[in-house]
């Protein structure tokens, strides 16, 4: 049985980068895709960014794909308006991820464009782990 991705185009250029994204899944190797509105685009269909139904796929499948969340289409001053980017959040939360994992390793073409001095980052090979369960990063009123 080939492996299930939900796949989350998402908002922007989201849809733009899924397509080729997904082509080249195809090139290597089987796989389900199955896929769903998320972020503004789940907004402007449903109210809200994230629906339970898309939480409960997510958690069904054996990965999730994200492309991209948000845009000036969803930008509000008005504090109870939906929110594209509370999708990502009640994703993460829904899933249980505690760690968002970033790594740093500027490629050897980009040294050059750095503000930092070509010998303080060649060679640099970091990982930059964040811990995302704490209240103030789910944004908890209190």
């Amino acid at each position: 049985m080939a492996p299930r991705i939900v796949t989350l185009p998402g908002d922007g250029i989201g849809p733009e980068i899924m397509a080729p994204t997904l082509e080249l899944l195809d090139a290597v190797g089987e796989f389900e895709f199955e896929e769903h509105l998320f972020g503004g685009a789940s907004i402007d269909a449903h109210g809200t960014a994230l629906t339970d139904e898309v939480l409960d796929a997510c958690r069904r499948a054996d990965a999730v794909l994200l492309a991209a969340v948000g845009g000036p289409k969803w930008d509000s001053t008005d504090p109870d308006a939906p929110r594209p980017e509370a999708g990502l959040l009640g994703l993460r939360k829904g899933l249980g991820l505690y760690a968002n994992l970033r790594p740093v390793k500027p490629l050897p073409a980009l040294y050059d464009a750095s503000p930092l001095r070509r010998e303080r980052i060649e060679g640099t090979d970091l990982l930059v782990v964040r811990e995302l369960t704490g209240g103030i990063y789910f944004g908890e009123k209190t």
